[in-house]
């Protein structure tokens, strides 16, 4: 910054240059540092948590860019006097590239009515070096309308109350382009203590501000997504709460006499919380004695999922309870599903149990099959013909039937859970369980990850007699 016109001192000199250089040098190792952290960010821009954070590491390399060079300035101290003469113009890519971190300096002498402005300003203010400095009177020119007042009145603050300047205002240089300039400055004091001079600094910080506009209009992006999500994530809970059965562990269904199958489930739910699946048990007593066991899955997440799976269970209850095979329950479900506003894929097992004969009767829609396991060991159900439910219309499903011991577990389970081969081996613990619900905890011990990538099912029916 050129001395004050009114000061009879020289300018102080530079700082020592060994620990000004030892702070460019952190400043730049922590510019490379704090770049590499940037493209490590993600830079999808469907992702608002990503851009948010672009914003951020774009904001604080615009700071330390900055900082650079300013201490490069204080390191060298005030540029030279150029001597007289046409000064060339600067190429233009060049004069707007350094822009990004200039800093101007300027002094109004309110007795002689002289303007010193430094070479930065007048690129600052895209005008041309050979032109006169704006007097004060004239400065307000510059600035935008709705800004003028605020320039007015930190200049007459500062020349009558002699208060420091520290203000924005919106400049429009003379190519159309309109700038952001942060004003600082000082009122300089004659020998009786009136000002005969103001002094200042001016500092282009509209890179600056238009990545801190960046950082919040990303961060509200990102609130408004995280609310949203927040929702939807409500609205699935209440489905699924709707949809699944109203009990955990070892459930009693309405019976007469002593009960034929000792029943356990357990919902296992994703590793990230929003992810609220299709994933869905069921078992229901019906009107002719027989039970209904069933589990499914629907293809995606969310409250439209889980809509839809409340749908195709109530549907699966109303023809189980009027008194429709598995097979044909399949194929009216596969029929429902293409039918349906929103196209959805889903995969189910549904088995009728009959206590009299222990007779399973059972039919597949393109789902993991059911597991029996008898005297410690176990092994697959040999499933009947079925695509998944909405992959192609009037599907045609077959039905399997399997007669059950007293003793045996049979485990349903969607295909987030663990693969068959896992199950299966855990046979022997399984055979030494009392109940159902003693064989889903062993399960969900085994196969319950935090980290699970998808929701789970498991439901256990162990015949008791």
């Amino acid at each position: 910054m050129p001395p004050h016109v009114s000061a009879d001192r020289s300018a102080a000199p530079p700082p020592g240059r060994g620990s000004v250089d030892a702070l460019i040098t952190q400043t730049r190792r922590l510019k490379g540092d704090m770049d590499a952290v940037r493209q490590d960010t993600r830079s999808d821009a469907a992702d608002p948590q990503g851009r948010w954070q672009r914003a951020l590491c774009d904001l604080a390399l615009h700071q330390l860019d900055d900082l650079d060079t300013h201490l490069a300035q204080l390191r060298d101290g005030p540029p030279p006097v150029p001597a007289a003469g046409p000064t060339p113009a600067a190429p233009v890519a060049s004069r707007r590239e350094s822009l990004l971190s200039r800093v101007g300096s300027a002094e109004w002498n309110l007795l002689t009515d002289e303007a010193v402005w430094s070479e930065e300003l007048y690129g600052i203010l895209g005008r041309d070096p050979a032109a006169p400095p704006l007097t004060l009177d004239e400065l307000p020119a510059l600035v935008l309308d709705e800004d003028r007042p605020k320039l007015t009145a930190m200049v007459t603050d500062c020349l009558i109350d002699a208060r420091p300047i520290d203000g924005e205002f919106r400049v429009v240089r003379p190519d159309g382009e309109q700038r952001t300039v942060h004003m600082m400055g000082e009122p300089v004091l004659d020998a009786e203590g009136g000002t005969a001079s103001m002094w200042a600094v001016l500092r282009d910080v509209s890179e600056l501000r238009r990545s801190q506009r960046a950082v919040r209009e990303s961060r509200d992006s990102l609130q408004r997504q995280r609310h949203l999500a927040q929702t939807e994530h409500r609205l699935a809970v209440e489905f699924q709460e709707a949809v699944l059965p109203p009990w955990r562990g070892s459930p009693r269904l309405p019976h007469q006499g002593p009960r034929s199958l000792d029943l356990a489930a357990h919902y296992l739910p994703a590793a990230t919380t929003s992810r609220i699946g299709g994933d869905w048990y069921d078992a229901l007593e019906l009107a002719d004695g027989q039970t209904l066991l069933s589990v499914g899955d629907l293809t995606g997440h969310g409250p439209t999922v889980t809509s839809t799976t409340a749908m195709l269970l109530g549907a699966l209850r109303g023809m189980a309870m009027a008194g429709t095979q598995p097979a044909q329950l399949m194929s009216w479900l596969n029929q429902l599903l293409d039918a349906t506003v929103q196209p959805a894929l889903g995969s189910a097992v549904c088995c009728r149990y009959r206590p009299d004969t222990r007779t399973l009767m059972w039919a597949q829609a393109g789902h993991p099959v059911p597991l029996l396991f008898r005297d410690g060991t176990g092994r697959r159900l040999d499933a009947p013909e079925g695509v998944l439910l909405g992959a192609t219309a009037r599907a045609a499903y077959g039905q399997a039937e399997e007669t059950l011991e007293e003793g045996d577990l049979l485990l349903l389970h969607t295909d987030g859970l663990a693969p068959a081969d896992r199950l299966l081996g855990l046979a022997p613990r399984l055979d030494r369980a009392r109940t159902a619900q003693e064989c889903v905890r062993m399960v969900v011990e085994e196969c319950g990850e935090s980290e699970r990538a998808d929701d789970a099912c498991v439901l256990v029916a162990r015949v008791t007699r």
